[in-house]
């Protein structure tokens, strides 16, 4: 409205306003005719101009009878009926009378005669309202904290999804290609229909890159699997050509799913050293931008394959790729003002992890191997050798648990865990040998000399040796240890364990007489000496042996004299050659 105009309609009011009731009327129509409009054009471009009168707030605004708690009772039957899609199935009418008719509430108040009467439907939502426990509040969504990631790969959502409008199915040449879902032969109520084309629905995962908004679609057969599932995710870390978006993220964020949560694919993330996030049940938020990836590409790239339908599934993944890539590059992100392409590019090399494909796909079914630490620490795997003096706690002759590193051709993982029973990863560089086969690493004779640092063995072998020899240093132990020390002070007693233990006393037990059978002994040969023998045992008693007696023993005793002749001829060489012979008269 111009000036002119405006002036003129607040001389209408003033006017208006002295006439008085009743007079108002004349003031209008005479208003209508120099200004050459309608009564209620008139009165609407008063109310335009016209500042009215705030109205008087009534003095018991605000104010309800119904008690507190028969509200919350009120507000849990309500909403204990909502059904799934939200809609009540009792009216606050019908849940008052209820209660009512029960016994549970009275919602009643007294008016200005005294007299209590119910409260009206009308009096019982505002009530409801006042308390902020009518069901339209109770159903407002909750509130959420915006999340931000650091960088490119930071941080990625997954999710699967069913396409509602379309199967494949190549059973005849007139139904060949991407068909769409008749919702005549396709419903609730025709659960075979379903069934029959179960194996050939079309399910698609979604992954974007928090940071960018960059879109991933991959589509597969059948259902969601933990297989599907980890195809797909490595089909998104892996490089397309010269297209951005590709890289192993550092966390990812999914749904509770049976397949999102399987051990295979766990395992192949805690391999690849992606940190799995999965969201609470019933808080689809969590995961709300690969929610509205599906939304995208169900408007912007599925609804355009009515007019050009695929034969197969790998057509239909080229042209999801196609789309991707055009979706990427050319829109405007609302967050960052970028293309999705143009803000995941700001990734710097080190955040940047790259996979082999064939490697993710083994690691997925790969269990690690045992290997034992040899006695220069290193372990034997996949036909090469791993330096392990890095991993805590290493011991000669343990096991560790070994697997591939999937970012470093020329190094291993360690799969350790800790205490709370975490798994732990610790990457291990493959030995280098050089000329002779010899460590690049180890130390030159004559020019270096390195000891082995001490592993956890080594400690612990040190710590009890010193409490044996009650020391306070290596040295002092291995001292006491030489001069032989009584171990732990002499104050270990061995006997005491003895002494301690009571000895039962014992009853002696009756016993039975042997009587021996009588038996004859078996004769033992006697031994038969030599010449030499007999001369060296006659020597060794004292007898003098001349040439006359060895030529007399030997006539004697031609082939040897037995041991019970030694005293015999010992008596006769003796005592008889001292005799004489007496002649008489």
């Amino acid at each position: 409205m111009n000036p002119a105009l405006i002036d003129a309609l607040l001389d209408v009011q003033t006017r208006a306003h002295a006439a008085g009731h009743g007079g108002k009327c004349a003031v209008y129509a005479d208003a209508c005719q120099r200004l050459g409009m309608s009564r209620a054009t008139l009165l609407r471009k008063l109310n335009e101009v016209v500042v009215k009168p705030s109205r008087r707030r009534r003095s018991d605004a605000g104010a309800v009878s119904l008690p507190r708690d028969e509200a919350v009772l009120i507000s849990a039957l309500l909403m204990d009926s909502l059904r799934k899609n939200a809609k009540r199935l009792l009216s606050i009418g019908q849940a008052v009378e209820l209660l009512r008719t029960n016994g549970e509430i009275r919602a009643e108040a007294v008016d200005a005669d005294g007299v209590i009467r119910p409260l009206s439907v009308s009096a019982i939502a505002r009530a409801l309202r006042a308390y902020g426990l009518h069901p339209d509040q109770l159903l407002r969504p909750a509130p959420h904290t915006e999340l931000r990631s650091l960088h490119p790969n930071h941080v990625w959502q997954i999710d699967a999804s069913m396409c509602v409008l379309y199967y494949l199915n190549a059973r005849s040449a007139r139904e060949s290609g991407l068909q769409v879902m008749d919702a005549k032969k396709f419903y609730k109520n025709k659960p075979a229909n379903l069934a029959r084309i179960a194996a050939d629905r079309v399910w698609s995962y979604e992954a974007t890159d928090h940071y960018s908004g960059a879109i991933f679609v991959s589509y597969v057969m059948g259902a969601e699997s933990a297989l599907n599932l980890a195809e797909s995710f490595i089909r998104a870390t892996q490089q397309r050509g010269t297209e951005p978006f590709y890289g192993v993220p550092r966390i990812l964020m999914m749904d509770m799913g049976s397949a999102n949560t399987s051990g295979a694919f766990k395992t192949l993330a805690r391999r690849l050293g992606v940190e799995l996030r999965a969201h609470a049940p019933e808080n689809a938020r969590a995961t709300g931008q690969v929610e509205n990836a599906r939304n995208i590409i169900e408007r912007s790239f599925e609804s355009g394959l009515r007019l050009k339908p695929v034969a197969d599934l790998d057509e239909l993944n080229a042209a999801a790729c196609r789309w991707a890539r055009w979706y990427n590059a050319s829109k405007i992100h609302s967050r960052h003002g970028k293309t999705r392409f143009d803000a995941w590019m700001e990734i710097r090399p080190e955040q940047l992890r790259l996979v082999d494909g064939a490697l993710a796909r083994e690691l997925l079914t790969h269990t690690p191997e045992k290997r034992k630490v040899s006695g220069t620490q290193t372990v034997q795997f996949d036909g090469r050798e791993f330096d392990v003096r890095a991993v805590p706690r290493v011991m000669v002759g343990e096991s560790l648990l070994v697997t591939f590193n999937p970012y470093t051709p020329d190094s291993a993982v360690i799969v350790d865990t800790d205490a709370e029973g975490n798994e732990l990863l610790h990457t291990v560089p493959e030995v280098e040998r050089v000329e002779g086969g010899f460590r690049n690493d180890a130390p030159v004779i004559g020019e270096e000399y390195a000891r082995p640092a001490d592993t956890l063995a080594d400690l612990h072998r040190k710590l009890v040796e010193r409490v044996a020899m009650d020391a306070d240093s290596d040295e002092e132990a291995a001292a006491k240890r030489k001069a032989r020390v009584a171990s732990f002070g002499g104050r270990i007693d061995p006997g005491k364990v003895i002494d301690a233990t009571p000895v039962p006393i014992y009853l002696p037990r009756r016993g039975t007489e042997l009587t021996p059978a009588t038996t004859t002994a078996s004769a033992v040969p006697e031994r038969v000496l030599n010449l030499f023998e007999v001369a060296t045992e006659l020597l060794r008693r004292g007898v003098t042996l001349s040439a006359e007696r060895h030529a007399q023993i030997a006539a004697w005793y031609p082939d040897g004299a037995p041991e019970s002749e030694l005293d015999p001829l010992q008596h006769r060489l003796t005592v008889r050659a001292g005799l004489r012979v007496v002649g008489g008269d």
